[in-house]
């Protein structure tokens, strides 16, 4: 195990919701994605991590998401992404097939961060460690309502997320009172047609 992964795993806690990754699903992304990513399916699975907070997630699952999301926009113009991870609440990690980690989107608040990665081409797998060393906790919680949301609705499944209802971009309140536990990739897609996505771009690190 390198030493990233280990930070993450230690902040992260232990995995839940464990899915074997298929042999069908590492040879798909063989050339896709980075051999380190799927070293980590291999030795890890798909499975939620800080009690159901991040998740990592089966790409081709989450197609019908990343289509809704960028399909037509000028990202797919330049690179051929797929979502590696997603926060109970709805941050979606992309990985770009020659980007690397170069685009998050926050689904309830219809926005997206870009950014440059240095990490890409003989780097990628290197880039795909400091990802997951560079997560922190706190990060994939929305107004600290993790715990409180946990408390009232259960620990999520691997196909759920806590999403707010109505949306945000309906006008509801962020409240955890209008938190449900929902399908992730049903939702995802709903939140999709609600709002424009708005661009915001970030520098390397």
């Amino acid at each position: 195990m390198d030493d990233n992964f280990a930070s993450f795993l230690m902040d992260f806690g232990p995995a839940i919701e464990t899915r074997h990754v298929p042999t069908s699903s590492i040879e798909r992304y063989r050339g896709k994605l980075p051999d380190q990513l799927l070293a980590y399916w291999e030795n890890y699975g798909w499975c939620g991590y800080a009690n159901g907070m991040f998740w990592t997630v089966n790409p081709q699952d989450y197609e019908p998401v990343l289509d809704a999301w960028i399909g037509d926009t000028e990202f797919m113009e330049h690179d051929a992404y797929h979502i590696i991870a997603r926060s109970a609440f709805g941050d979606l990690y992309f990985w770009g097939e020659k980007t690397g980690n170069s685009l998050r989107i926050f689904a309830p608040g219809s926005f997206c961060t870009s950014r440059k990665s240095i990490l890409i081409a003989d780097k990628m797998n290197f880039g795909m460690q400091v990802f997951f060393g560079s997560r922190y906790v706190e990060d994939n919680d929305f107004e600290d309502m993790f715990a409180p949301a946990l408390k009232k609705l259960g620990r999520l499944k691997h196909d759920e997320m806590y999403g707010f209802v109505p949306a945000l971009a309906l006008g509801s309140a962020g409240t955890l009172e209008n938190l449900q536990k929902v399908k992730a990739v049903e939702h995802l897609v709903i939140l999709s047609q609600l709002e424009p996505l708005e661009v915001i771009t970030s520098p390397p690190p």
